[in-house]
């Protein structure tokens, strides 16, 4: 492992980014548990218990978040936190920020500001729904993103006197905390209790004066088909929004560069957002071929297009905890990133991936080529990436989501 830590550096004359720490020694190989097949499962009988009295039933929890139609990881972390709340017995109604527009006024998604009002003529009157809830949970992002969708959510919670849970995503919260004033301090003292996906955003809200309790974003990893690559090819992956922090133009620069080395290298970018034009005239201007934009990507068919690839890159220089990183950890593939918001303790380099300065293409080709060259090591770090993931799945986080709901002290 620490050959392919000295060979990236080597060839991009760089030393450790500054808040990682490179592995110095061979990271274990680890072996992935089988799978079970379903005929070789433990047949379970059901027994009728009496009734159990004094045991409280899980409180009923009404969850307020973007639904699968907007593209983007609080839809996907959403989903999976009903399918597991579900299973535990808790009764779970969905309340989506972007309710479906009535067939004959679809059209008007194209209008950016009619389309908002549109929508919150529709949000609004949904809040009502959450009178027949115990505790609302309320997923936010941050600047207008909260003032449109968790306020009016938490306004109309407190009026109905309900446990009020925010749950903040944002990687930007603290540009969000430090200037935004009373457009976000009054408002985030209407919940009961913040929960956010990692330490990085703890500990800035903790700066600001609040109290909130990390628990980590959650991942499916039976979704995705976890497999070794043996062989290496230059199938490069990026699952990120054409936003422009997630530097989506560096990963185009590194994969011009790559061409030059690997003339039968591919790029598949799956994302959409306000860069899109602008990236789309970088490509064609940099690369003849080998670049693919495949727009939004139903959250079904993304375990296929891991599945198609062979290394994972991300350049984003704000961010929190990507759910794409964890994705990729799971379905195999080894990653190559920045450090940026929770990344850094994320990935730790050269054990489950490769960190890389930010805005740097130069170190990011590098990188993808020392992994390419040493194909060994890229497997090594993805078994370990894959090891790693485990700690986001559901039963992790479970009991913590159980002690949230119950109002009990972290």
């Amino acid at each position: 492992m620490q050959d392919l830590l000295e060979q990236r550096d080597s060839l991009t004359g760089r030393r450790p980014v500054e808040g990682t720490e490179s592995a110095r020694l061979t990271p274990p190989h680890s072996t992935l548990p089988p799978s079970v097949s379903p005929s070789a499962a433990p047949r379970v009988e059901c027994i009728e218990r009496e009734p159990t009295h004094g045991v409280r039933p899980p409180p009923r929890v009404a969850l307020v978040a973007a639904s699968l139609e907007i593209l983007g990881g609080q839809g996907i972390q959403a989903r999976a936190l009903i399918q597991g709340l579900e299973q535990e017995g808790y009764a779970i109604s969905f309340i989506p920020i972007n309710p479906v527009f009535p067939r004959g006024l679809r059209w008007l998604r194209r209008y950016r500001y009619i389309r908002t009002l549109l929508n919150q003529a529709l949000y609004f009157p949904s809040l009502a729904a959450l009178r027949r809830a115990d505790v609302v949970h309320v997923f936010s992002a941050s600047y207008w993103s909260f003032l449109l969708a968790p306020v009016p959510a938490m306004l109309a919670a407190r009026l109905f006197g309900k446990r009020i849970v925010l749950h903040y995503h944002s990687g930007e919260a603290e540009d969000h905390l430090v200037n935004w004033g009373v457009l976000v301090h009054p408002w985030l003292r209407l919940a009961d209790e913040i929960v956010v996906p990692s330490e990085y955003l703890r500990e800035v809200f903790a700066r600001h004066g609040y109290r909130a309790r990390a628990i980590r974003n959650v991942v499916d990893t039976v979704q995705f088909r976890y497999r070794d690559r043996a062989t290496l090819h230059p199938r490069l992956l990026s699952v990120r929004n054409f936003e422009r922090h997630y530097r989506v133009d560096v990963i185009l620069q590194a994969f011009a560069r790559l061409k030059t080395r690997f003339p039968g290298a591919t790029l598949t970018l799956a994302g959409e957002g306000s860069e899109e034009e602008r990236l789309r005239r970088l490509a064609a201007l940099l690369v003849p071929d080998g670049i693919r934009f495949v727009g939004r990507v139903d959250p079904r068919r993304m375990p296929g297009l891991y599945d198609e690839a062979d290394i994972f890159v991300n350049a984003s220089v704000i961010d929190n905890q990507p759910v794409s990183v964890l994705e990729a950890f799971a379905a195999g593939l080894p990653v190559v990133t920045t450090a940026t918001g929770d990344i850094a303790s994320m990935v730790c380099d050269g054990e489950t991936g490769l960190i890389v300065r930010e805005e740097d293409p130069i170190a990011t080709v590098e990188a993808v080529i020392a992994l390419l060259e040493n194909p060994e090591c890229a497997a090594r770090i993805a078994r370990c990436a894959r090891a790693e993931v485990e700690r986001y799945a559901w039963p992790h986080v479970r009991n913590a989501w159980g002690s949230v709901y119950a109002g009990l002290v972290s």
